[in-house]
């Protein structure tokens, strides 16, 4: 069977400037992930990042993968506009996209939602409970009633973003906010999940619950048609047209 072809891409900033992400991930987000996911089998996982020539999405990279999985935070002015078209017209064609913590605020998220994404948030270290809200879904196979971190990122609503197709996750923070966490969303032939989870200070990416649900949503956001978007003039049709007596003119107006 053929493998799923993933693509995971981070900054690489934070893990290489702040002492704390740096510890945690040495060799950066994108790799602990993409170990994670690649141990599950299934997939053959690549990793891109920001400092790359083309930010690791050149034209080939983005025609070779099927679900891309999207990290950024302090650099998202940085990413070339250019590169987000790319991506973008990718997913109205079919590519699945799962965007991760304060890949919110991404240049891409934004463009696909059609929303300014924003939202509340507090940095306190405080336990968060994922309640998973659609057991029988493709991406919370595995998973129990709730995923509980004990340290992280509080994200509060209003979170504005379109109502989601499918809400999967919610969250209640130990400070009393709660958060739409899990969302997905359908643009052109494919596929978008936001995931919430995942801020740099913590180990959350070494969580086995939090990298099954990506691999989930990898699995759920693989392309099932690649399609390039067109508008075309279809000057023949299927059935025969009867011949017309009017000229409506170039306004439409019968003359």
């Amino acid at each position: 069977m053929k493998k799923l072809k993933v693509t995971v891409w981070n900054e690489f900033i934070h893990e290489r400037k702040n002492e704390g992400s740096k510890k945690l991930y040495p060799a950066g987000m994108h790799k602990v992930i993409a170990d994670g996911i690649s141990k599950l089998g299934g997939m053959e996982v690549q990793t891109a990042t920001l400092d790359e020539p083309e930010h690791g999405l050149t034209e080939t990279a983005v025609q070779n993968t099927d679900v891309l999985v999207w990290w950024g935070h302090r650099a998202h002015g940085e990413v070339k506009d250019e590169i987000v078209e790319r991506v973008k017209k990718r997913v109205l064609e079919g590519m699945g996209l799962i965007v991760l913590h304060s890949g919110h605020y991404s240049k891409i998220f934004k463009s696909l939602m059609g929303t300014n994404c924003s939202l509340k948030w507090r940095e306190a270290a405080e336990k968060e409970r994922l309640w998973n809200l659609e057991p029988s879904h493709p991406i919370t196979e595995g998973i129990g009633e709730y995923i509980e971190l004990p340290n992280t990122e509080m994200y509060g609503e209003r979170f504005d973003i379109p109502t989601p197709d499918e809400l999967i996750f919610v969250s209640w923070f130990e400070g009393g906010e709660v958060f739409r966490s899990g969302c997905t969303w359908r643009r052109g032939h494919g596929k978008v999940f936001y995931f919430r989870p995942g801020h740099e200070t913590y180990p959350i990416f070494y969580n086995s619950q939090v990298i099954r649900v990506i691999w989930n949503a990898c699995k759920w956001a693989a392309p099932q048609i690649i399609m390039a978007d067109k508008c075309p003039n279809i000057s023949n049709s299927l059935e025969k047209l009867s011949p017309k007596n009017v000229d409506f003119g170039k306004a439409g107006i019968q003359q």
